[in-house]
């Protein structure tokens, strides 16, 4: 039996993105974003609002990285979500972090997060209950430990870090339990 909890939200998992940009100046600056998913074969959305340090660069250049966060990365990509870069212009460097400038897109790539999504700024959508930024990828890059022997990405290598809104905690991603467009295809029969 359900019972009633506090409105929360409640989605669970919710993926841990780091959002990067540069400012006008050429500044690194990094957010932890849990707000955002994939929303075209080519596109990505992050419900991050007006304020962000982050948002504002995005604006001037055009252009930003996703990056995903792991096991290892943990503390600092927690901190990305503690600090602003509003208030804190060395949010960055205080990591010890390394970015190098991309190659497709005006934006910093973060050397020490796995997997990166190098995005042109699509549009921003301001609604009365929506503020999204959509980025286009025009490139993605992963480091060789997480790729399988056919060059793909595989998630158990990566120890990725999943969000917790209820409880706030960080989960690593491991086990594989079943695959998609499988698990579910003998309900495609007819039953007799």
């Amino acid at each position: 039996m359900k019972k009633d909890i506090e409105t929360k939200i409640a989605v669970f998992p919710m993926p841990v993105l780091m959002i990067a940009a540069y400012d006008e100046a050429g500044t690194v600056n990094v957010m932890n974003a849990a707000w955002g998913m994939i929303c075209a074969e080519d596109k990505i959305a992050l419900f991050i609002d007006e304020d962000h340090k982050t948002t504002k660069n995005i604006r001037a250049v055009k252009a930003f990285t996703v990056s995903l966060a792991d096991q290892k990365t943990m503390a600092e990509a927690d901190f990305f979500g503690i600090a602003t870069g509003n208030k804190m212009a060395d949010k960055f460097a205080r990591t010890g972090f390394h970015a190098e400038k991309s190659a497709h897109v005006n934006a910093p790539v973060i050397a020490e997060f796995p997997v990166v999504m190098e995005c042109e700024l699509a549009e921003i959508v301001e609604t009365e209950n929506l503020h999204a930024v959509v980025g286009k990828i025009v490139n993605a890059q992963a480091e060789e430990s997480v790729l399988d022997a056919k060059g793909k990405v595989d998630p158990a290598k990566i120890n990725a870090l999943i969000f917790d809104q209820f409880q706030s905690g960080y989960y690593a991603v491991g086990e594989k339990v079943g695959k998609a467009w499988n698990a579910g295809a003998k309900f495609m029969k007819a039953k007799k």
